[in-house]
Order: structure tokens, then sequence, then C-alpha cells
């Protein structure tokens, strides 16, 4: 199970568009109720969101069995006429830590940004 974040006010600077697709970019395995926890939505919120990625063409998915393998389009671009040119992979890059990101190893981009690790 994804541990949940901790509860938020005010404005944000991501959309739950963007949460979504970054959580299944990071899993594409990952489970609606998973997702929800992580982004702080309903599942149904969840469900409608993935709907809209798939209507749009940056998402796909296949089943099996009991499972959804999802599959992010990383050439797609974005919708907004401010971001035009700028692809989902070019987004997902800012939204998706590596594993030796979550790891905070020194050397990775977490330390980096720390200070604590690795050339620049």
């Amino acid at each position: 199970m994804v541990e949940v974040p901790g509860s938020h006010t005010g404005w944000t600077f991501i959309t739950n568009h963007a949460r979504v697709l970054a959580a299944i970019a990071d899993n594409p395995n990952i489970r609606i109720r998973d997702i929800a926890a992580h982004c702080r939505l309903t599942e149904r919120a969840v469900q409608r969101i993935i709907s809209d990625l798939e209507q749009d063409g940056y998402l796909s998915h296949t089943r099996e069995g009991r499972t959804n393998t999802y599959r992010v389009e990383p050439d797609r671009v974005l919708r907004h006429p401010a971001e035009a040119g700028l692809t989902v992979a070019a987004l997902l890059s800012l939204l998706v830590r590596d594993e030796t990101d979550r790891i905070g190893e020194p050397g990775s981009r977490s330390a980096r940004l720390a200070g604590t690790g690795g050339p620049n």
C-alpha cells in the first residue's frame, strides 16, 4: 500500500491530472486505490482522470487478469498553448523520481539539490 502524504491546504502548482499521470509513470501496475491515496483523491476522481487521459491519447492500459498495466505516451504534446511543444516526457522528468532520488544517495539529484553530494 502506498503511504498517504500528509494533509495540505491552499493552492498547489501541479494539477490532479499531472499527479495521476506521474503516479502511473512511476508504477505502471499501480492500483487505482493506491493512486487515490497517493494523490489524496477519491477513487472515482482517479477513474475520471484516467478516462480523460486515455480519451486524449496520453495513456492506455491493458488488462492482465485483475490487474491493469498502464502505458504513458511520452511523446504526446501537452494541451495548453503556453506549453506548446512540451512533451509528456519533459513534464514527467520533473515529477517522477528515479530510484536513486528516492534513496537520497550521494550524487543523486536529490542529494545535489540538498547540497550534500556529487557535482552539479
